[in-house]
């Protein structure tokens, strides 16, 4: 039995992972998915000054309010940069680290540098999903439906890193093949480093939601 504290990505919520949170839980694990302040269930603080601190802030507070240790940290997408930042925090709280299709932020580095984009506004719109983005088109339409504007200072604001993360002892890359993300190149050194595990699903970038199954199996062998 294991703990899980996941960090979901951009414009999305917990509702993002509960099919993969119902089937941890159904095998005995202990599941935390909190909303990042701004997005999801969550929405109505959207106006609040939000920045990519308050996001680690939330994802360490629910470790530390929850008593947790020895938890298995999953980083999906922009939340890989939340989960870098986590592991500057807590550190020893965290058994293993694992990155789904997770950005790697070098100190100073925001999203925005990352993405090679510059966001204006109070917050940025999430980006509609389309045909092909999912296995299934109902979860296109679900995915329109639920998805919120992301506050704009969790994009630009600078993330703070020593490299902490990287002395944790268990580490994996997951990669989605279904589409052509940024994910392989990040992935690609990390095959040859004795001290991660890469692995890959078919399906495009929201893997939790595409093959449910197949990444609760993953995040078991973390």
């Amino acid at each position: 039995m294991s703990t899980f504290v996941v960090v979901h990505g951009a414009w999305t919520g917990a509702w993002g992972w509960d099919r993969v949170a119902a089937r941890l839980r159904a095998k005995g694990h202990h599941v935390h998915v909190p909303t990042l302040s701004g997005l999801g269930e969550r929405s109505h603080l959207a106006h609040l000054p939000i920045t990519l601190s308050t996001h680690v802030d939330d994802v360490v507070n629910e470790v530390l309010w929850h008593d947790l240790d020895d938890i298995v940290l999953v980083a999906h997408s922009y939340g890989g940069i939340v989960g870098t930042m986590v592991a500057e925090r807590i550190a020893e709280r965290i058994a293993a680290i694992v990155y789904l299709e997770g950005f790697i932020a070098e100190d100073g580095q925001s999203f925005a540098d990352i993405a090679e984009a510059s966001f204006e506004g109070p917050t940025v719109p999430a980006p509609p999903s389309g045909p092909g983005d999912y296995l299934s088109e109902a979860d296109v339409s679900r995915s329109n439906a639920k998805a919120t504007p992301q506050p704009t200072g969790t994009f630009t604001e600078k993330a703070r890193v020593t490299g902490a993360y990287r002395q944790i002892k268990r580490k994996t890359f997951i990669v989605a093949t279904g589409w052509d993300g940024p994910f392989g190149q990040i992935a690609a050194p990390l095959r040859n480093d004795p001290g991660w595990t890469v692995h890959e699903l078919a399906c495009g970038h929201d893997v939790p939601i595409d093959l449910p199954d197949e990444l609760t199996a993953l995040l078991e062998q973390a």
